[in-house]
């Protein structure tokens, strides 16, 4: 401090941090729940008539529909079945899959890790990817290196990754050999994948984070470290990469959930063996359970995220620390 006291950063800002980001995630997956039950039945279509169409019975009697709409509770008003479930939800239990009379969390936890595996390297090829872009695009700014960075960001934030995969399996996978059209789980697939996700979300990435640099280079401790004799690659690391971390986390994850959400496209078109799908059939038939558990899930991973880089946010700046005191 200027008088000489000493500014003591409570212990206890963390912690209402991280409380406000669990009253956040629980209200949020509540709120997306909500949504999803209020929307499903706007959707055209008898969902048992869809789920026993899935199970190849095209032609149902009365009875056989009448009997599904029982098990599943359809005959029940809307708000009633919301409940029930919720309820059963706080026990653990996320119900059976409509379409295939199998437990929801138990189909859940055998895919799951493929998908986890297919977003965490596509998260670290990201982060990398933009770091790396963006760094070279500041330091060589104007020259032929900064103006590649900015083609390839506006392409890519232009390109729908569903379309960078369709190429990505057409000319490479197809057309030059590498990996497998029908993947069951090949590792060549799994990085085909994760550098379509990656490449996609790291565009954004790489705009914000050359527009900080580049602000933070024009500011004072900047100017003050030239004027010493310092390189403009060490002013860069040391002056302006710290300061503008700060946003460029924010945006990561607020993207991290994105990223899940994104998953079952690309899972599809390339045959990864993860949730995606299974959640792209679910929505075909309109399986209820398995739906809302994927959006908690992705609800869940999207507030996780924020909180970890809220984490990280307080570590890296004392300041936001002493405001949520």
């Amino acid at each position: 401090m200027a008088d000489g006291t000493v500014s003591v950063i409570p212990a206890r800002a963390p912690v209402r941090v991280a409380g406000a980001r669990i009253l956040q995630a629980v209200l949020a997956a509540l709120g997306a729940s909500v949504l999803v039950w209020l929307m499903l039945p706007l959707a055209p279509g008898d969902p048992v008539e869809m789920i026993l169409a899935a199970r190849r019975i095209t032609e149902p009697t009365a009875e056989q529909i009448a009997t599904l709409r029982e098990r599943f509770g359809l005959d029940l008003p809307l708000w009633w079945r919301f409940v029930h479930w919720l309820g059963a939800v706080l026990r653990g239990d996320f119900g059976l899959s409509w379409r295939t009379g199998q437990p929801v969390l138990a189909g859940f936890a055998q895919r799951l890790p493929a998908t986890l595996q297919l977003v965490g390297l596509g998260f670290v090829l990201s982060v990398g990817w933009s770091l790396a872009l963006a760094l070279v695009s500041v330091r060589w700014r104007g020259a032929w290196p900064d103006r590649a960075v900015l083609a390839y960001t506006r392409i890519a934030a232009a390109v729908p990754s569903f379309v960078l995969a369709l190429l990505v399996l057409q000319f490479v996978v197809v057309g030059a050999g590498f990996g497998l059209v029908l993947s069951g789980g090949a590792g060549m697939t799994l990085l085909l994948a994760a550098m379509v996700l990656g490449l996609d979300r790291a565009a954004g990435w790489t705009q914000l984070l050359r527009a900080t640099l580049l602000d933070h280079l024009s500011r004072g401790p900047a100017d003050v470290a030239r004027a010493r004799g310092a390189g403009e690659g060490r002013i860069l690391v040391t002056y302006a990469l710290p300061p503008a971390l700060l946003p460029y986390l924010t945006a990561v994850g607020v993207s991290l959930g994105g990223l899940i959400g994104g998953a079952p496209v690309l899972e599809t078109i390339f045959t990864w063996p993860g949730v995606g799908q299974w959640v792209l059939q679910a929505l075909s038939v309109r399986d209820v359970p398995v739906i809302q558990c994927f959006v908690l899930i992705a609800a869940l991973a999207y507030v996780g995220a924020s909180l970890l880089i809220d984490a990280v946010a307080l570590w890296l700046d004392p300041r936001l620390r002493e405001r949520t005191a």
